[in-house]
């Protein structure tokens, strides 16, 4: 079974939490800061991270960020304090696939917790070559399913799973419009709830990424009220 890194100062939260995952089978390595997780998951890497975002010594978002240097592709879910949207897109700017705010259900944990273990799984599956999927281009965009590759005009675009599958289901089909729906369908598992503002929060994630390499990029359309689509070329 996959190995979970759990970090976060609250002892409470690190013991209902272990024992929730390692009811499901999970192997569970409980960190009370940062500056700790970050020495024994440097030298052996798990298959997802659960990471606080307030922490003392470390906080979650510098915790990532080290983390990212040894293993870009490491899946990762935040746990966010505040019902703020600022933490929404702190932890999804800093590479998170995904953000859970306190207080939260446990099932709600254990639903995204196996949502983005699958998707991890299939990536893994398809850049070893077991599923062959086609290279996507279109005009300036090039997208490597296999490879796990995303490049803008021949320069490279770092992407998180979540963010590649939501750009590649837009892409795949320009001029057509995909609601927030169909995006939670292509990038999450049909029996987790995600909110409309996780797509969105996605969506301005991926313009600020593309816009970093082009200042000029536009090739993602909001329709208000009806979803995205990305431009005709």
């Amino acid at each position: 079974m996959p190995t979970i890194a759990l970090v976060d100062d609250d002892k409470n939260i690190l013991t209902s939490v272990s024992m929730l995952l390692e009811q499901e089978g999970y192997h569970v390595r409980a960190f009370s800061d940062g500056a700790s997780a970050l020495t024994a998951l440097s030298a052996t890497p798990p298959d997802l991270a659960i990471l606080d975002i307030k922490m003392p010594r470390m906080d979650g978002l510098e915790l990532l960020r080290r983390l990212k240097q040894h293993n870009t592709e490491l899946p990762v879910i935040f746990l966010t304090s505040k019902d703020e949207e600022i933490d929404e897109l702190m932890g999804l700017n800093a590479g998170a696939d995904d953000y859970i705010k306190k207080p939260f259900s446990q099932r709600l944990l254990l639903e995204r917790v196996k949502a983005v273990l699958r998707r991890a799984e299939g990536h893994k599956a398809a850049t070893g070559g077991e599923t062959k999927k086609e290279a996507l281009v279109r005009g300036k965009l090039a997208l490597d399913p296999q490879r796990h590759e995303c490049t803008w005009n021949e320069k490279p675009v770092r992407l998180t799973v979540t963010e590649f599958l939501i750009l590649q289901c837009l892409a795949q089909r320009p001029g057509f419009v995909k609601s927030r729906d169909n995006l939670m369908d292509a990038a999450y598992d049909d029996q987790v709830y995600v909110d409309d503002r996780t797509i969105d929060s996605h969506i301005k994630r991926l313009r600020k990424k593309f816009k970093a390499v082009d200042d000029s990029f536009d090739a993602i359309e909001t329709l208000y009220g009806v979803g995205y689509r990305y431009r005709e070329t």
